[in-house]
């Protein structure tokens, strides 16, 4: 188990545990007591830990080695799952997967960012930063789900659209824009969840939803905190005084009506518990898709189009 900074206390602990399980050579009557005890303390000192994260430390959580990734949920949920390739016009970008499957009695398209586990896997994935083809792989997908009526569910996790010279040769921006313009008037319904990290168009390119969720622990935001503290101070070392200023967390953008509601996830991150983060997704998008079915196309474009049209406003006191 890989363990942040702010978790120390709890990993010492767990430590602790461990080290006395190996001393009881496989008897653990005579300190069982013991044992239990620290469990306790650990458990504790969690939910402590974890009722008072920072908008860092969310960001953090977000980007953990070992928190699940797309097709770790279509794995854990998605039956029948038929995974489709190629955007024809260029090639497959690896970086966005999706395809057909089930969710309990929902056939979907289902939709996602993918990042890799090691280092072969994150070349594989261009480290979940996806390409044009990337892009128009994923609107051939949506346009083939609104052919056959069927609803789409997009997942999020990138840390950006992939920056190359040889992307914006191939129309980056392009492709992102024509997404963003398709997806508004898709005629079935679109379900979006942020279930790592949110950063910019990148992760936009595919999520305009008529619900859009983020998991507890995840981060949404048009600019990375580094990427933020890099303009406005020539430097990485004002990270977390600029992710305080973006209010990039679920709590933040829920009050802000950007997104519809927060899943919560186990606690201690959903890395710590995998099987419990994707039930509690699998439980919203049925919940959603259940209520979007009974929309007409035409409402469906209507609550979409006026969903984002409300975002952005404010007022100013006199």
């Amino acid at each position: 188990m890989n363990y942040l900074d702010f978790e120390k206390p709890v990993a010492d602990l767990e430590k602790k545990i461990e080290e006395l399980k190996e001393l009881t050579l496989g008897d653990e009557t005579t300190v069982a007591p013991e044992i239990k005890k620290l469990k306790q303390r650990a458990e504790q000192l969690r939910e402590s830990i974890f009722k008072n994260l920072t908008r860092w430390q969310r960001v953090q959580l977000a980007r953990h080695p070992d928190r699940p990734y797309t097709l770790d949920y279509i794995d854990k949920f998605v039956e029948h799952f038929m995974e489709m390739h190629g955007d024809r016009y260029f090639g497959d970008d690896k970086a966005i997967v999706g395809g057909l499957g089930t969710i309990d009695d929902n056939t979907v398209m289902i939709i996602g960012q993918q990042k890799g586990r090691d280092t072969k896997q994150r070349q594989y994935r261009n480290f979940g930063m996806p390409a044009p083809e990337g892009y128009r792989k994923a609107l051939r997908l949506m346009k083939t789900a609104e052919k056959f009526g069927i609803p789409v569910v997009t997942l999020l996790d990138t840390p950006g659209a992939f920056p190359g010279l040889e992307a914006e040769e191939r129309g980056q921006a392009e492709a992102i824009a024509r997404n963003l313009r398709e997806m508004a008037v898709l005629r079935v319904p679109i379900v979006t969840v942020v279930i790592g990290e949110g950063a910019s168009g990148g992760a936009l390119g595919i999520g305009m939803g008529n619900e859009v969720y983020m998991m507890e622990n995840t981060w949404y935001s048009v600019i990375s905190p580094e990427s933020c503290s890099s303009i406005l101070w020539k430097t990485w070392d004002f990270k977390e005084k600029a992710a305080n200023a973006l209010k990039l967390t679920a709590t933040d953008l829920l009050k802000l009506g950007v997104i519809d509601g927060i899943i919560p996830e186990p606690v201690g991150g959903a890395h710590r518990d995998c099987e419990g983060a994707a039930e509690a997704l699998k439980k919203q998008l049925v919940e959603s898709l259940n209520r979007l079915k009974k929309m007409t196309p035409d409402e469906l474009v209507e609550q979409r189009i006026d969903k984002y049209s409300k975002m952005g406003a404010w007022e100013i006191e006199s």
